[in-house]
């Protein structure tokens, strides 16, 4: 504990004496407020709870991990459960990584907390998926469900429902250190993971989604760090549609099926933001700044076909995995074979969206050449005018000009030298011109 914490607390001899007595005092205080009755006591409540609980939350998070265990050790399940929501997430994390099996136990057996995490259970009921609410472990175990999704699940929640099923689950924000040659397999526990990207195509910026998936005794589990679109497309199609799905591995085809679909909805979009590029650039004149930001609109709809086309191939590998592995019924694989037609059809979109963008980047590029050739014929047809007048004027400048002009008036002299100059200037650039245009008629 730091040194400020610790000169806040004089009357306690130690940090764990400390938890104790506000625990102890938090009891107490919420006893005596209960039984009080005022017009106010809500209120008051509120500010007594508030008082104490901050107290108590200042000290458990200047506290050692290794303390908050040895300070849980010696409580019941219910105040541990208390002092482990008084600590921040990232404390919370360093000390469940060490806590005993006493203390995780106690989280596996706590009531969900539907109001602070993004848990979602489904099962079968007469061909529809229907949604389980959570509220206690048993409401997970009656009702078997087919599919449960996480979104960004806390390390509590993975806790939670890892005691449940008897499951490890990946932090949500580690999925994409995984090297690509793990990202399918089948563990001793006969597990089937498989770790899958999917597509967020928002209006500025897209980007890919690892998304970790696990078969675990007819139950897929998803883990996730974002809300993706395709998901909220399933869950609709599989509650409203009946027969849409039987069992958890026909969830999971018709996830990478609605990615695929995804995918190509993406793909069209690309094909309309490149049309209007291909009309700007190939029907009128742009100017530079313009083709800057031709530029850059080609440079983002290369990334999101990019990123479609690595999404199709990572959708191909996963079901190839799934087919290899003779996991599936004969009507899935039925199904597998037509996920694999779409995306082969994909890729030669994709390839042919990449030949598109090529040619229009370099169709750009071109009409940028063309405006500094245009630039550099100015400052060409300058230098040629100017060049017979810098002649003119070093001979006008020496001193034989003056010997030769010595009878004349200065005023005159000079008058009639810079209309001389004027007149060169005036016959070379018409000299230049008549050239320019016998080049033109002869092309």
């Amino acid at each position: 504990m730091s040194n400020e914490t610790m000169e806040q607390i004089p009357k306690y001899q130690n940090s764990k004496q400390a938890v104790f007595e506000l625990l102890q005092k938090h009891k107490t205080i919420e006893k005596l407020v209960d039984r009080q009755s005022m017009p106010r006591h809500d209120l008051v409540q509120a500010l007594v709870r508030r008082q104490n609980l901050t107290f108590l939350r200042k000290i458990l998070n200047h506290l050692n991990p290794d303390e908050v265990v040895q300070i849980l050790e010696d409580l019941p399940v219910k105040d541990q459960l208390f002092l482990l929501d008084q600590l921040n997430d990232d404390r919370k994390e360093h000390v469940l990584l060490i806590a005993p099996v006493s203390v995780l136990q106690a989280i596996g057996s706590r009531h969900y907390q539907t109001e602070s995490s993004k848990l979602r259970a489904f099962t079968l009921l007469n061909g529809h998926l229907k949604e389980i609410p959570i509220t206690c472990r048993e409401d997970l175990i009656s009702p078997k469900p087919v599919w449960i999704d996480m979104v960004a699940p806390s390390f509590e929640d993975r806790i939670w429902l890892g005691d449940i099923f008897g499951i490890e689950f990946p932090d949500p924000n580690e999925l994409n250190d995984l090297e690509s040659s793990a990202r399918f397999y089948m563990n001793k526990n006969n597990e089937i993971h498989l770790n899958s990207d999917f597509l967020l195509d928002k209006e500025n910026v897209s980007h890919n989604i690892t998304v970790a998936f696990i078969l675990y005794k007819e139950i897929l589990f998803s883990i996730r760090k974002e809300e993706l679109p395709v998901f909220r497309l399933q869950q609709l199609r599989a509650l409203n549609q009946p027969n849409y799905v039987f069992d958890a591995k026909d969830v999971l085809l018709d996830l990478y099926a609605a990615d695929a679909e995804y995918s190509a909805g993406a793909m069209e979009d690309v094909y309309r933001n490149l049309e209007v590029v291909g009309n700007h650039v190939l029907h009128s004149n742009i100017t530079d700044e313009e083709a800057a930001k031709i530029l850059s609109d080609i440079a983002n709809e290369e990334d999101l076909n990019g990123r479609i086309r690595r999404n199709v191939m990572d959708k191909r590998r996963a079901v190839s995995f799934l087919i290899r592995a003779k996991l599936l019924s004969k009507n899935q694989i039925d199904d597998s074979q037509q996920i694999l037609r779409d995306i082969e059809s994909l890729d030669g979109h994709t390839s042919f969206l990449f030949e598109k963008i090529n040619f229009l980047m370099d169709a750009t590029v071109g009409f940028i050449n063309v405006n500094q050739n245009k630039e550099v014929k100015r400052l060409t047809v300058i230098s040629i005018v100017f060049m017979p007048l810098n002649i003119l004027a070093g001979i006008g400048g020496m001193s034989e000009f003056s010997m030769m002009t010595k009878e004349v008036p200065w005023t005159v002299a000079y008058t009639i030298f810079s209309l001389g100059c004027v007149l060169v200037a005036w016959f070379t650039f018409l000299f230049l011109r008549f050239f320019e245009k016998r080049r033109v008629n002869k092309s």
